[in-house]
């Protein structure tokens, strides 16, 4: 199927990536996106050895790395502060680190231009309006009044996203795990130099972004789901580290001081056990498994989503058969990674058994080094 024109919907990582692979493969691709700034928050990710890999694939791996900070380990600390784990991270391209923190604005530019330069059509400040699969093509209309017609449409919108909504409308929605997440940037200091985990009930992390700049994440019980006014967001973030007693982290804790660079999310998961698609629209990333950020792997999993997407489109005789196969390679893996993720978050608010950090580590490594 070398003729497809394809619709992605969602310019984030999952459909940026999606453009790039379809695109490699000779597809027409649209991306549409309905923020028309096109904007991502400030704050970093971090992404291990399969995400290089794709990124290798791709064809993007040095605009990759260099824009962001290499590693080849993960440090686990006790609440002390005391390293307890130095743990070597496989590396999975040959002369390259094993993982990588980088800032999610650097990611999206290096992602956003590639996506470009391959020749997908980008629209920004546009939705679907209008959605309509007569079996032989999916007639489109926008937002904007434009219309199109397609012959796949790859929901890539996300959580929350609405091409799901349109075409499973009884699938599950998000669920709230009684966590959230707390991200600030900061001055990167000299120990920083991989990924600094901290076990115990409050989640904490330090992810090196470049040579000056990391980040801090920090995992809060949060039971009630509260919804925290704006100009109390640096506060109640140095509020959530009132119980560390490692002094790295108490030092960190005063930097915390602005309001507009705090980024707090609810922590939400899906994952569909049935069809992840219906006719020819079909879904990725978040749209059909949204993870818990505890093993660092929710975007690494939409990336390598598309690739193998895009792969299955190329090769498959039909679009049910490519649909099917790219379900299969991916079920098993992103099942893991959010059934996994969820149990570290369970058993820092207890609501299951206390998950060793250093050993799910380990194992996620092992996983995630398997081929796609």
């Amino acid at each position: 199927m070398k003729a497809l024109k394809i619709l992605v919907v969602g310019g984030g990582i999952g459909g940026l990536t999606s453009a790039i692979a379809l695109r490699r493969e000779g597809f027409a691709v649209d991306v549409i996106e309905r923020d028309p700034t096109w904007s991502v928050y400030g704050v970093g990710i971090i992404q291990q050895g399969n995400v290089i890999r794709a990124m290798k694939d791709l064809g993007i791996l040095d605009d990759y790395i260099g824009a962001g900070f290499g590693f080849d380990h993960v440090d686990v600390h006790i609440p002390t502060g005391q390293r307890v784990a130095h743990i070597p991270t496989p590396k999975l391209v040959e002369g390259y680190p094993s993982n990588v923190g980088i800032g999610r604005k650097a990611l999206h530019k290096v992602l956003g231009d590639r996506a470009k330069a391959s020749g997908a059509d980008i629209r920004l400040g546009v939705t679907i309006a209008d959605l309509t699969d007569d079996g032989a093509g999916v007639d489109v209309v926008f937002s904007d009044g434009t219309s199109g017609r397609y012959d796949v449409v790859i929901g890539a919108d996300g959580l929350y996203s609405t091409t799901r909504a349109q075409i499973l409308p009884d699938a599950p929605g998000p669920k709230f795990t009684g966590q959230g997440v707390w991200r600030y940037n900061l001055e990167r200091t000299p120990g920083v130099t991989d990924l600094c985990a901290y076990e115990g009930p409050i989640g904490i992390g330090l992810v090196p972004l470049s040579d000056s700049l990391m980040y801090i994440f920090v995992t809060s019980p949060e039971p009630d789901n509260p919804r925290y006014p704006h100009d109390a967001l640096a506060s109640t973030f140095r509020s959530k580290l009132d119980r560390a007693i490692s002094p790295e982290i108490l030092a960190l804790k005063e930097q915390i001081t602005v309001d507009d660079d705090v980024v707090y999310k609810p922590l939400e998961w899906i994952f569909l056990e049935g069809d992840w698609h219906r006719g020819r629209v079909v879904l990725l990333g978040d749209a059909v498994h949204a993870t818990t950020p505890h093993l660092g792997q929710g975007a690494g999993m939409a990336i390598e989503d598309s690739i193998v997407l895009a792969q299955e489109l190329a090769r498959a005789d039909s679009l049910e058969d490519a649909f099917t196969a790219y379900r299969t390679r991916r079920y098993d893996r992103c099942k893991y990674i959010v059934e996994a993720s969820r149990a570290i978050c369970e058993g820092q608010i207890g609501t299951g058994p206390i998950v060793e950090n250093a050993r799910a580590t380990q194992e996620m490594f092992r996983v995630v080094a398997q081929p796609i």
